[in-house]
């Protein structure tokens, strides 16, 4: 289970990464002019405005979310009176509701 757990929590994510930065160049090297934003122009009769919206709102609140639960210390928790119970509910609830 050690290796398993290496592998893919220690390992794993820096492949990912490299994949995608490496890809990435790849990508704007060979087909330079690709790169560009087609989605926007499905808002131009405002069709879609409300789903890009609520898309949008629910990214930054994930990401504001994972930001948060990350860099807040246990002790911060302890302090205010919230047991770990009750925060993992808490942000799996709102994980939910803005994924």
């Amino acid at each position: 289970m050690n290796t398993f757990n290496q592998f893919f929590f220690g390992i794993y994510p820096y492949i990912c990464l490299a994949v995608f930065f490496l890809g990435s160049l790849v990508r704007f090297d060979r087909e330079q002019y690709s790169w560009k934003s087609d989605s926007s122009q499905l808002l131009f009769h405002g069709q879609l405005r409300l789903g890009s919206i609520l898309m949008h709102v629910g990214i930054l609140a994930v990401f504001f979310g994972h930001l948060f639960g990350l860099l807040t210390p246990l002790w911060f928790w302890d302090a205010i009176g919230v047991s770990h119970g009750a925060k993992q509910v808490f942000a799996m609830v709102m994980g939910g509701v803005f994924g």
